[in-house]
């Protein structure tokens, strides 16, 4: 009995404890088909996972617009003006912008920049333990490019559907782009306060240098100021700067970018940041605009490219030409009047614009009127009436009665009746030098009416006036509306010897990777013989003579000019040249206004002032003489060349071979040396010796 009880336990198995069965026996299988679908899942996530990110790497990023810093340089470099609209921004390749910028970059932004695919684990662990924490989301985990891929694409919410896509943009960026290209653009797209993006702006404008100059405490500096702008910019609070300078440095040190040592001596170091200065208004404003029409209008380039394309815009403007103008305009235009003014200068042999002034104000006003198209030119048109005569038989000792006349035109239809300025006549037979000087109005209307109207306005086209031209006596006197661009441009071809080169003011426009957008070749055309153009301005150099229309500024011209003024009841014009320079200057007011005898002698001084000043370095040059030029002393009482008996009055005169005259005032020849005709005379020799 007692061995039964005791052996009871080991009959009866326990309760809870199954005996095996047949279903025991499938373990092994049933493990296999877990580790198939485990494999399986990990394949197709990887398949897919590869998939996503062949995908990215076939989607071309986002497009984004990166404004930059548009400049105008003048034509020897120097700059012009800036064009920001709101941003000033300056990319630069990675090669320009300093080593220690890079490092303290990497240093205080992302250590692992160069080993991670564009998002860091670790430190997403570390922020996610901290945002867990505080049950919010107070730190951040960015990568450089996940910070470049907001800047760009994204806003800076601070929400979990904008981190996801600043994730996915970032690897996206890492598998089209290189390390140093993210770095590049990050570096340039940066904000430092006051309006300045990039490291290249920043460095201009808090050191006055380029970023590839910055020193180890500079760019540490820098470097620290995105964080807060507000807060880290000197311009704000200078001790903040210092402090988180030196964490930035200290941090260098820490993650080995630098030396403990380096550290130590650049916090010492004493920084000095420039002052923080308003933007100074835009140097030569209308010619600016002027530029911008240009390239806009005529050369494809958009409006929002030009400001913020980040072009360097290279023009023909001479700066110390432009502020000469500026200020002989502010020296003779009174403040305090309504009288308004313009001047434009060229260079004759390139078609450079040299100076442009639109008006004596262009913060009240700024209206070009260099390209106004409503003025009457007055007598300074009749030049272009003068070398199509000289083009058709007319000589420089050609002669008409200067005394009130009324003429007959239209098969005698019509009539027309000029007058002299002031009703002054000479009521004698004058000359055409004598004529051009005086700036007679008779003689200008008998000899168009001569030579025909209808050729005067096709060598003024010839020459560029492209203005409404009218076949009418009255055109001789100017009658017609001219710009002073125009005026200027016609002239040019007269300084050139009948050359007309085609007016420029962009030489090239580049864009911020240095490609030549555009690139200027201005056309060159002969629209006259040199001959006739240097008779001419042989004649029209008396304007500034005795007896001339602007002889009041002759003290202030030290050199051969030639030119000629004109004046209506409200306008007053002085064009002229030198060889090397030519301008247009052109005074009034905007609303027509009748213009006073003393308003109608302002444009000569600006002129003058302007010609001399902008010359003064430059020795005085004569006007070149061309082949198919005589230039004799004459008798201009006889119209006969001058001899010893004839010398009162006796002047040399240039003519076109051939239409000298061929006697002599009396009956003998000269004797002594400068009277007489022939190829050559003393003036030719003079002349030679000058400009050789």
């Amino acid at each position: 009995m007692a061995d039964d009880q005791q052996n009871e336990p080991e009959n009866n198995a326990a309760p809870d404890k199954k005996p095996p069965g047949p279903a025991d026996k499938n373990w092994p299988r049933r493990l296999k088909r877990g580790f198939t679908f485990s494999f399986t899942t990990f394949l197709v996530l990887c398949v897919l996972g590869g998939v996503f990110l062949l995908y990215l790497r076939s989607q071309a990023l986002p497009v984004t617009k990166v404004l930059q810093t548009s400049q105008i340089f003048d034509v020897n470099g120097a700059l012009i003006d800036t064009l920001d609209s709101g941003q000033n921004r300056k990319i630069v390749p990675i090669s320009d912008i300093s080593v220690y910028v890079v490092k303290a970059t990497l240093a205080i932004e992302d250590q692992n920049f160069y080993s991670h695919p564009g998002f860091d684990v670790k430190s997403i662990a570390r922020a996610a333990i901290v945002n867990l924490k505080s049950m919010s989301k107070v730190q951040g985990a960015g990568t450089i490019t996940q910070q470049l891929a907001r800047n760009l694409y994204l806003n800076h919410d601070r929400t979990w559907t904008r981190k996801i896509k600043e994730t996915v943009y970032a690897v996206q960026m890492e598998m089209q782009l290189t390390k140093d290209q993210i770095l590049e653009s990050y570096l340039n797209q940066i904000y430092y306060g006051h309006s300045t993006y990039g490291i290249e702006a920043a460095s201009q404008l808090f050191f006055g240098k380029h970023a590839k100059d910055l020193s180890l405490a500079q760019s540490a500096m820098l470097v620290g100021v995105p964080k807060g702008p507000k807060f880290y910019s000197p311009y704000y609070n200078m001790e903040n700067a210092m402090d988180r300078k030196n964490v930035v440095l200290q941090t260098m040190a820490k993650e080995g970018f630098i030396t403990q040592q380096e550290a130590d001596a650049a916090k010492q170091e004493k920084l000095t940041v420039q002052p923080l200065v308003e933007k100074k208004p835009s140097q030569a404003p209308y010619f600016r605009d002027y530029i911008k029409t240009l390239a806009v209008q005529k050369l494809g380039i958009t409006e929002d490219q030009f400001e913020q394309g980040g072009l360097n815009i290279y023009t023909t403007l001479d700066l110390k030409a432009q502020k000469i103008a500026e200020e002989q305009m502010a020296k003779q235009l009174p403040k305090e009047s309504e009288i308004q003014g313009a001047l434009i200068s060229l260079d004759p042999r390139t078609g450079y614009v040299k100076a442009m002034v639109g008006g004596k104000d262009y913060g009240a006003n700024q209206f070009n009127r260099v390209f106004a198209t409503t003025r009457q030119p007055g007598s300074s048109f009749k030049p272009f009436v003068y070398l199509t005569a000289l083009q058709n038989g007319f000589t420089p000792l050609s002669t008409v009665r200067s005394e009130p006349t009324v003429f007959k035109y239209d098969e005698g239809r019509q009539s027309y009746t000029p007058r002299n300025y002031n009703d002054q006549y000479e009521n004698a037979d004058i000359d055409m030098r004598r004529a051009i000087a005086k700036s007679d109005n008779i003689f200008a209307v008998d000899t168009i009416l001569k030579v025909g109207p209808q050729k005067v306005i096709d060598n003024a086209r010839k020459f560029g006036i492209t203005s409404d031209l009218k076949p009418l006596p009255s055109l001789a006197l100017g009658t017609y509306p001219v710009s002073p661009y125009e005026m200027a441009a016609a002239f040019s071809a007269l300084a050139n010897q009948g050359v007309r080169v085609e007016p420029t003011a962009i030489i090239k426009i580049e864009d911020m990777a240095g490609s030549v957008l555009y690139q200027a070749a201005p056309k060159s055309e002969r629209v006259a013989d040199a001959a006739p153009a240097y008779v001419l301005t042989h004649m029209m150099e008396s304007v500034f003579e005795d007896g001339g229309t602007g002889s009041r500024v002759a003290a202030t011209i030290k050199r051969p000019v030639a030119g000629k003024t004109g004046t209506t009841d409200t306008d007053a014009w002085m064009v002229g040249y030198t060889p090397e320079l030519v301008t247009a200057v052109w005074v009034g007011y905007d609303k027509g206004r009748a213009i006073n005898t003393a308003e109608s002698h302002l444009a000569s001084p600006i002129f003058a002032g302007y010609t001399e000043a902008v010359l003064e370095a430059i020795p005085p040059k004569l006007f070149p003489v061309p082949e198919g030029v005589t230039t004799v002393y004459i008798d201009p009482k006889s119209g006969k060349l001058a001899n010893e008996d004839c010398t009162t009055g006796a002047r040399n005169e240039a003519f076109l071979s051939g239409t000298e005259p061929k006697e002599y005032c009396t009956n003998r020849a000269a004797k002594g040396k400068g009277f007489g005709s022939g190829a050559r005379s003393w003036w030719d020799d003079v002349k030679r010796w000058w400009n050789e």
